[in-house]
């Protein structure tokens, strides 16, 4: 089934808007191994897969969209490696933003910012200030992300709050994020065939679904979410309860 009949399909079985979908894009560098090409043509490639994958998410029903870029974890690969991946990523910023604009996409960026490189670090503030205005979808990117250290940052905050709640503690973990407010994770994707979470919002996919697809990012295409969703939409989500069915 091509993109356009999945997406026909998927506007029958998701009619509401306002999905939250998470994204860890796995595969860059073994995509470009197979290829007899360095890491780095990998990485450049899974750039132009998030470009093709946020472009379509909008018109799947998805609000919000969340890629783990930069775990906070990827500090232990080369440093070359690591220099590309940050040059690539401030590449990006600066070029996408005026896209970002016209397709009325608001842009965050969660996760540590003080350790990133200082060109880096105002690209990406330029990108959230230009793109504030977006209200079609919001495109936020992990970057220097830990979701333990996250959590244990916001825990620590935590003692001031005036109420205990979720919502407050919710709002708390926002602000250590650097971030606005998001609805929880509806569904979580990971691409590479590796099936585990690797510290990613661990706190927002409490209840998320999970979709494994073995293949490597910069292969995933437009299609390949759209058969997700619909895959998503097919499964029933009882939320701890029971279905209608089994309770009739």
């Amino acid at each position: 089934m091509g993109y356009a009949g999945a997406y026909f399909m998927m506007q029958s079985t998701y009619a509401a808007p306002g999905l939250h979908l998470a994204i860890i894009p796995d595969g860059n560098g073994r995509w470009a191994t197979a290829r007899g090409k360095p890491r780095s043509h990998g990485h450049r490639a899974g750039a132009d897969a998030v470009r093709r994958i946020a472009r379509a998410a909008p018109e799947l029903g998805v609000s919000t969209l969340t890629f783990f870029l930069f775990s906070a974890d990827n500090w232990r690969r080369p440093k070359r490696e690591v220099d590309g991946i940050f040059a690539l990523l401030q590449s990006y910023f600066q070029t996408e933003s005026f896209c970002w604009v016209r397709g009325g996409v608001r842009v965050e960026v969660i996760g540590r910012r003080d350790r990133l490189p200082p060109g880096l670090q105002t690209a990406i503030r330029e990108a959230e200030l230009r793109t504030a205005a977006g209200r079609k979808l919001l495109l936020r990117f992990a970057v220097d992300y830990s979701g333990r250290e996250a959590l244990l940052r916001a825990a620590c905050r935590f003692y001031t709050a005036l109420e205990i709640s979720d919502e407050e503690f919710a709002r708390t973990l926002a602000k250590v994020n650097h971030c606005s407010e998001a609805p929880d994770v509806d569904l979580l994707i990971r691409t590479g065939g590796e099936q585990r979470l690797s510290d990613f919002l661990l706190w927002e996919l409490a209840r998320a679904e999970l979709y494994f697809s073995p293949k490597w990012w910069p292969d995933f295409s437009a299609e390949d979410l759209a058969g997700a969703l619909q895959e998503y939409c097919a499964r029933a989500r009882t939320f701890g309860g029971v279905a209608e069915v089994a309770a009739s």
